[in-house]
């Protein structure tokens, strides 16, 4: 069975990431991208789906890890009565190839340690050709792939699986290289772990060393940057919104997502977190992959895209893998793709604004698209559409996405330093419709669409993003009874289930919107132990779901969650800057 998604940690080479349990097991990494058929799927399904065990033989009596100081370098020590193990986990951002390293070193008495390699490419459906190659080379091999396994341990294969077997003192270590490489290529180069290892840690704290951050929380902080980082695919500049497919929003309700792919409203949220702390590689390279993704037909914008601007992102299920805890089905592809959802509008041009502001050089291109995309507002911002948290089959006249709508507009507006009366018409006249339609005064709330008395957290964005200002006093009575009535254990849930069945979980990025709002109402003594609540679901090594179960304690959704960390950066900046 699948450990917790919080007994998880990541590694990457900002081209594709694996995740790696505290038993020492990776059990899920994509090759030779993101988006790529999974050859270790043992995450959604069992273990003969893939993964990769390194680990003590037998029961351990402690297992804690870290990452090395400012980089994506995994260390888990296990203590066992005989011994210690140190077992270090990286990819090297990637030259030709991509590879993962796994060190095993005995610090203390004497170790027996297993090595079981299980490659099953095709989301774990194809059993691959294995056997022994030149020299201390291990391949395994089926499809458009093939994986090169080396070391100087013996190898034995049964059942199309590497294992090995064998004992270290103190000071002795194993290193364990796995390359993927297309079957119709030559072998590929080998790696030098010790360089590899220094080359690594040079190039995530050259990296760090280049945020501005110095504020509070700093090392809660730099961590969510380097995950941020780990989850954009470096020759583009995509960024996806989580490395996994189909980790249950809760358990045994379907809604299993795919999240290998670009969205723009996390792309856009990112920019404005990287770029407020001097980031600005990732923005120049965010805008190239937009403007090629998109094309120059705004009315053709997509809510997302895959991670070299594919369009075509078509949804179907594998019905041969279980599901993580059994919950199916396990999802490839998202049919979101196909949604119109207004807010996209208002968050794209939001992140155009921003790079202006932080004075880099902007395409001549992007001023035109922002053109478009104002344009596209005008002509459709009347129009029900799909709402951020991307329920099917329920088009409506959204709040959020409206007042999103708005900020297109009132970029459009500023942008054009008035020129266009048309804009500002329809931008005063939409302000005054959601302050009139999207404002339940019964309930004392802005709600989740016209007219309705559903609440719905997204509102918290509102201020943020400067629709109505922190002091507003509807935005405070909405922060309030949201408190009130989308709360558990401090934490706050997207919407009020319109069942029993469509059971929620509390959505991480919408308690740190609401630490902001208690931080633009002037409640820092709130907003900061809030924050610290959330800071404090992270797990060992600093990392956060989608979602969160307070019932029971654990994580819920795809993991690590881009949208999470850059909620977490924007509310210790806001926090920062009191």
């Amino acid at each position: 069975m699948s450990l917790e998604i919080e007994d998880y940690a990541l590694i990457g080479d900002c081209e594709t990431a694996a995740l790696v349990g505290k038993n020492g097991s990776i059990d899920w990494l994509c090759w030779p991208d993101f988006s790529s058929p999974a050859c270790f799927a043992a995450l959604v399904g069992t273990e003969l789906n893939g993964r990769w065990l390194l680990a003590p033989r037998g029961s351990c009596r402690k297992v804690t890890r870290r990452y090395r100081e400012r980089t994506l370098i995994l260390e888990t020590r296990f203590e066992t009565a005989a011994g210690v193990l140190l077992l270090t986990d990286f990819m090297p951002v990637r030259e030709t190839h991509s590879d993962v390293v796994r060190i095993a070193t005995c610090v203390e008495g004497s170790i027996t340690v297993q090595m079981e390699l299980c490659l099953r490419f095709d989301y774990g459906r194809t059993v691959p050709w294995t056997g022994k190659r030149d020299g201390n080379t291990w391949t395994a091999a089926a499809g458009v792939g093939i994986a090169y396994l080396r070391t100087k341990q013996p190898i034995q294969t049964k059942s199309e699986i590497a294992t090995a077997e064998f004992t270290l003192k103190r000071g002795q270590y194993r290193s364990f290289v796995l390359t993927y490489a297309n079957a119709q290529e030559g072998p590929p180069r080998r790696v030098n772990v010790q360089k590899a290892l220094t080359e690594t840690k040079r190039f995530w704290t050259e990296w760090c060393a280049q945020s501005s951050y110095d504020g509070a929380w700093q090392g809660v902080v730099e961590r969510s940057l380097i995950t941020l980082k780990a989850l954009t695919y470096r020759p583009t500049g995509g960024m996806v919104a989580a490395p996994t497919t189909s980790l249950p929003e809760y358990f045994g309700e379907g809604r299993n997502w795919d999240y290998r792919y670009c969205w723009l409203r996390d792309a856009a949220f990112a920019l404005e977190s990287l770029l407020s702390v001097g980031l600005t590689e990732e923005a120049r390279a965010w805008q190239e992959w937009l403007l090629q993704a998109v094309g120059s037909d705004a009315q053709r914008l997509q809510i997302m895209y895959g991670m070299r601007g594919e369009r075509h992102l078509p949804e179907c299920e594998l019905p041969w893998l279980q599901g993580y805890r059994g919950s199916q089905p396990v999802r490839l592809g998202n049919a979101a793709s196909d949604q119109l959802q207004l807010d996209v509008y208002g968050e794209v041009a939001d992140a155009i604004v921003s790079m202006k502001r932080a004075g880099l050089n902007l395409d001549r291109r992007l001023h035109r698209f922002q053109n478009d995309l104002t344009n596209c507002v005008a002509a459709n911002f009347r129009q029900p559409a799909s709402g951020l948290w991307e329920q099917r089959d329920h088009k409506r006249h959204y709040t959020y996405s409206k007042a999103m709508a708005w900020l297109a507009l009132d970029h459009g507006v500023k942008s054009t330093r008035g020129r266009s009366q048309e804009w500002k018409m329809i931008k005063d006249r939409l302000h005054r419709q959601i302050c009139r339609r999207g404002f339940n005064r019964r309930l004392g709330s802005f709600v989740q669409s016209f007219d309705s008395a559903v609440l719905d957290a997204s509102v918290l964005l509102l201020p943020i993003f400067g629709f109505l200002p922190f002091g507003d006093e509807r935005v405070r009575s909405t922060m309030d009874v949201i408190q009130k009535k989308l709360s558990k254990d401090g934490l706050i849930y997207r919407f009020t289930p319109n069942s029993r069945k469509n059971r929620e979980s509390a959505f991480i990025a919408c308690s740190f919107w609401m630490v902001q709002n208690l931080a633009g109402a002037k409640r820092w003594s709130d907003a900061e132990n809030l924050f610290e609540r959330v800071v404090d679901l992270r797990n060992d090594v600093g990392l956060l779901s989608e979602e969160y179960d307070p019932d029971r304690a654990q994580f819920m959704g795809n993991f690590p969650q881009a949208l999470s960390h850059i909620a977490l950066v924007n509310a210790a900046r806001m926090l920062a800057s009191r």
